[in-house]
């Protein structure tokens, strides 16, 4: 019983103790958290509404700079058909839309 008595003791006149060697590395995390991941997460789902919203006669852009009005969309497919250029057409996955211009 004795040891525990001196131990806390030990603890107490220590300061922080193990919450002070741990205390830096908990800051870097909300910092990295608050500046880095949640701004990410807020992008991402803003980019997956605006490809749920694609619509039929919407004008894209795809991710490799292909640019052209959506001529169909089907329900449930991963995919969209792009009216390119004077009726050519292509097929692309929704995850290629970089931004929609409607």
């Amino acid at each position: 019983m004795n040891w525990l008595l001196v131990y806390l003791l030990q603890d107490a006149s220590g300061g922080l103790g193990g919450l002070g060697m741990f205390l830096p590395l908990l800051l870097i995390i909300v910092v990295f958290y608050f500046f880095i991941i949640r701004p990410q997460q807020k992008r991402e789902k803003k980019r997956k509404e605006m490809i749920a919203a694609v619509r039929k006669g919407d004008k894209v852009v795809t991710a490799g700079g292909i640019h052209g009005k959506v001529h169909q969309v089907e329900e449930g497919s991963t995919s969209v058909l792009l009216d390119v250029d004077g009726g050519m057409k292509l097929r692309v996955e929704k995850q290629s839309i970089a931004s929609v211009k409607e």
